[in-house]
């Protein structure tokens, strides 16, 4: 018998399963004793835009006191790992902050010394950018701490990206699911 909405099902419960497992991790990150008073959802999030990876996840974090902020990871959910989590994660010190209601900035403007922080590659350095949930594509550095004129204010991407095929794209994050140094197989 045909059932044309039991692979739509099964697709969702996977998702579900999924965004829990993030969902579990991120409840795990926070603070013990602020940890019962926090809603936190994990969601996936298509993005149009072609310099962007193609889905993003998104942690929202809301506290019983009205304090809240959020965190992406330029990735597919099933991409996601905890330890990749952690390192997006809002510090202890901005989740006691929006636990108190009190405003707080994730990921923070700027840094305190006034630099940006250190990047693995340097401008002209072989890389190869994901493109696609498996498509990654040749190019090289052509920039550091690249920013659009229409981006809110200290938003910043770690790497501008000329592609082999004359594309200038951008990495959302500094971590290997989005760019890695390009492989030398023969």
């Amino acid at each position: 018998m045909f059932l044309p909405n039991s692979n739509a099902s099964e697709e969702k419960a996977k998702r579900r399963k999924v965004l829990g497992k993030v969902e579990k991790w991120g409840l795990e990150i926070i603070p013990q004793d602020i940890r019962k008073d926090v809603q936190l959802t994990a969601q996936e999030i298509q993005c149009g835009d072609p310099d962007c990876a193609p889905i993003d996840t998104v942690v929202t974090i809301v506290f019983g006191s009205g304090g809240r902020g959020m965190l992406g990871l330029p990735m597919h959910p099933n991409d996601v790992t905890k330890e990749l989590l952690e390192k997006s994660f809002p510090t202890e010190d901005v989740l006691r902050k929006w636990f108190r209601g009190e405003e707080a900035d994730w990921p923070p403007e700027r840094y305190d010394d006034g630099e940006m922080p250190g990047l693995r590659f340097e401008v002209g350095t072989r890389v190869e950018c994901r493109i696609g949930p498996s498509q990654w594509a040749p190019g090289h550095i052509s920039q550091l701490w690249y920013r659009e004129s229409n981006w809110p204010p200290d938003s910043w991407a770690p790497y501008r990206i000329r592609l082999d095929d004359g594309r200038d794209i951008f990495a959302p994050g500094d971590m290997d699911q989005i760019i890695r140094k390009e492989r030398t197989d023969n």
